[in-house]
């Protein structure tokens, strides 16, 4: 499977990366491709193209925060959680997801 994210929090610091980091070590350990775009103190990093968000089987928006540009979702099949989910449980959030895209 291949999965984009975004992740932010209200300080963009460290729980933008922390959650970053969940969500790629989950996905990996579970076999599947990952790309994580973070938006944080230093604005938009690993930015996600349109491309790479319609190939994809789904966009996690692990996020406390209003995103920014947030018109690439548009028609881009997505799950929004908390940032403190994605730390706590990235790999039951990527699990959860597996068994609904069957």
């Amino acid at each position: 499977m291949k999965i984009t994210a975004v992740t932010a929090c209200a300080t963009g610091v460290a729980h933008t990366f922390m959650a970053k980091r969940a969500i790629e070590d989950a996905a990996k350990a579970r076999g599947h491709e990952v790309k994580v775009e973070t938006q944080g103190a230093t604005g938009i990093e690993n930015a996600l193209t349109r491309a790479e968000l319609e190939e994809a089987d789904i966009l996690i928006l692990a996020t406390d925060i209003k995103l920014a540009k947030t018109e690439r979702f548009k028609n881009i099949k997505k799950v929004t959680i908390p940032v403190a989910t994605a730390i706590k449980n990235a790999d039951g959030v990527i699990k959860k997801i597996e068994e609904k895209l069957k």
